[in-house]
Parts: C-alpha cells; structure tokens; sequence
C-alpha cells in the first residue's frame, strides 16, 4: 500500500496531493519509488525528557522562561517543497517565515533541513526571491534532501518524465546546484554559532550511481570519517551538538516504524547512529516524513535525542491502521528551538494557526 501511495503522491512531487491540480504545474506522470516494510522498534520514547504546557495564546517563544533569557535561539524547519509554479508551497513558506519572525524577529539562525524544492534552477531562483522578500536570519544553514535530486525526473522541457531518467542529469549536477544555492563547498559541513556546534550531513548519491539508493541518504565512508573527527571539537565542555540530516534514522522518530518508505532512510543508519551515540549531548533533527508535531514520538532519546521536524508545505499523520495520510491541506509546521545554559527548549510551531503545538513542548536537559 505504501508503495502505491507513494508512487501516486510523487506523480505530483510528493505533496501537492489534492492541494492543486497537476494541470498547474508541470505535468508529472509517475513519480519514484521505492522502500520497504519497516520493522517494529520505535526505540525508547523520552524518558526524562518532559512537555512543558503552552497556551495557545502564547505569541513570543523568547519569552516563555521570564526568569532567564536564551543564550541561543534558532528555528529548524524543512520539507518546505517550495517550487517556481506551486504557489501553495510558496504562500506556506512566506508564512513560516513571517510568523517566526513574530516570535522573534532577532534568531541567531535559522536551518532549512532538505527538500527545498525540487531541484530546478527555477525552484532555486523562486526559492532566492522569497527570501530576499520576507523576514529570516541573516546567518541561514541548509541540507540537502533527496528532492534536491529530482531535476532528474524531468526532461529537457521541464516536464516530469520518469521513462527518461535521468534525463541527462548527473548526481553531481544535482550537487552543484544545491551547493551554489547553499553556499557551501560539500554536502556536509559543521559551524560554530555562539560556541554551539552545528554539523550538517548530507546525501552524496542518488539513483544514478544505483537504482537500490531509493530516497534513502548515502553518507560515504570520507562523510562518517569526518563526522566522527567533527563531533570531538568542543566535546568536552558538554555542550548540546546540534545535527541535521533529512532523512531519519530508522525505528525513531514518528514515521519511521512502518511499511514502506522509510525503513531505512539512511543507507548507512547503523554506522550513523553508532557514532552519534558516542555523544549523549547530541540533538538529531530530521524531516522527510513529514509527519505532524503531535504525534508521540516527535522526539525520542536512545542514547542520544532525535527531533522530527514535520514539513511546513504538506504535513502528514498516522491513519491508525499502521499506514499514514495526509494532515489539513492548511497545515504548517515546523521547531523553534532556545538554548539555555541547563536545558535546550524544542517548541513545536503550527504556522497556519500562528500558536504553539501543545503536544510538542520538549525540555531536553544539559548534563555538563
């Protein structure tokens, strides 16, 4: 079932599924596919890691601890699928943006964590223009998603064209474009923001290298090598290591423990989740399933945290027979995240109502 289903929501990329007709955008046939049955290991829900209750009313995340002030605020969204002719994906970004900067008009930084659009030189420009127009950091950080390798999936006259993948687009391409948008020299890269470690992974090869890559990241031996030198600088002082890959571990996050599209996300989830293991103060966020923030397990903590960030074009929700489905087509979501010296607020954020998602109010603490 999954399968079909996402094979059938690819055809318009993905999540333009009963939002708009695919006569308004380029015309799309028959999308990826690819996955298979997930097993039953959710892992271990947050155990210690406690909700803290917010009202509705509740207007300025900065300010929900009166006694203390933040020593670093970021907002982490991603699955924003913002394409040059979807104008949804284009008015629900616009109002990301807008509404965080009415939390906080001041963040330190902001992460767009995979799937900015579809590849497209064009989804790229539109993508520049929309934020050269609204509200955001000036200090922005960016992953790679698998829908960053979908210019493959379209011929030379933009349309979808699955028969002739890939179409004359190597992964490289791919790459480049991405790289040239993000500003950055690979695909994985690790910064610095107020003494807070920031590492960013990403996916290095899609289906042309092999078929069996499916949507799944594939993080070289030279990516795990370096993540695990970059994950020692500053270790020590036990501070939260804040990391951001798309695609989820598997058996974690919610959306990852079913049939059939995300069993394993990551080809290399085994080595991935080993070596961050080895850092208990590391804080994993993810997106790609697009499942909603009040689902329970948006965070989990086995050995280390891992954070769900939902999407903010077109979530998704458990249909309660082991599968998924489509959440409001007016549904927006995405993370606020504020940094204390002993403990990291994670607050989830629904963009369409402007108010905070009861059920995804998370206090991780910080053990120095």
């Amino acid at each position: 079932m999954r399968k079909l289903l996402w094979s059938t929501v690819l055809a318009v990329t993905m999540i333009t599924l009963s939002i708009l007709p695919v006569s308004a955008g380029p015309k799309q046939e028959h999308g990826p596919t690819g996955g298979s049955k997930a097993l039953e290991n959710p892992g271990a829900a947050a155990k210690g890691y406690h909700e803290s209750k917010h009202t509705a009313s509740e207007s300025n995340g900065s300010n929900s601890t009166k006694s203390e002030t933040p020593l670093l605020t970021f907002p982490v969204i991603s699955d924003i699928h913002v394409q040059w002719w979807y104008d949804t994906s284009q008015m629900k970004f616009m109002n990301a943006l807008n509404d965080l900067y009415s939390i906080n008009p001041n963040p330190d930084t902001m992460v767009i964590n995979g799937d900015l659009g579809d590849g497209m030189p064009a989804d790229y420009a539109k993508l520049t223009e929309l934020l050269n127009t609204n509200p955001h950091p000036k200090k922005m950080f960016y992953t790679m998603g698998n829908h960053e390798y979908y210019k493959a999936w379209h011929d030379a006259d933009g349309w979808w064209n699955s028969d002739t993948f890939p179409n004359g687009e190597t992964e490289q391409d791919s790459i480049n474009r991405f790289l040239q948008f993000a500003g950055e020299k690979k695909v994985y890269y690790d910064q610095f923001v107020k003494g807070y470690h920031f590492i960013f992974l990403g996916s290095e090869y899609y289906r042309q290298s092999d078929w069996n890559n499916l949507e799944d990241a594939y993080l070289s031996e030279e990516q795990l090598n370096w993540l695990k030198e970059t994950l020692k600088k500053g270790a020590e002082d036990g501070k939260p290591i804040f990391v951001f890959l798309h695609q989820p571990i598997p058996y974690t996050v919610s959306g990852t423990s079913f049939c059939c599209t995300n069993n394993r996300a990551v080809i290399q989830h085994e080595e991935l989740k080993s070596i961050l293991s080895g850092y208990p103060q590391v804080i994993f966020f993810s997106g790609h399933t697009h499942w909603e923030l009040k689902l329970p397990l948006t965070l989990v903590h086995d050995k280390f945290t891992m954070v769900n960030s939902s999407s903010v074009v077109q979530p998704w929700t458990d249909d309660g027979n082991g599968g998924e489905m489509l959440a409001g087509p007016d549904d927006s979501e995405g993370l606020y995240v504020e940094v204390y010296k002993d403990k990291v607020k994670i607050k989830g954020r629904d963009f369409y109502r402007k108010q905070w998602v009861p059920e995804a109010q998370f206090t991780v603490p910080v053990n120095k």
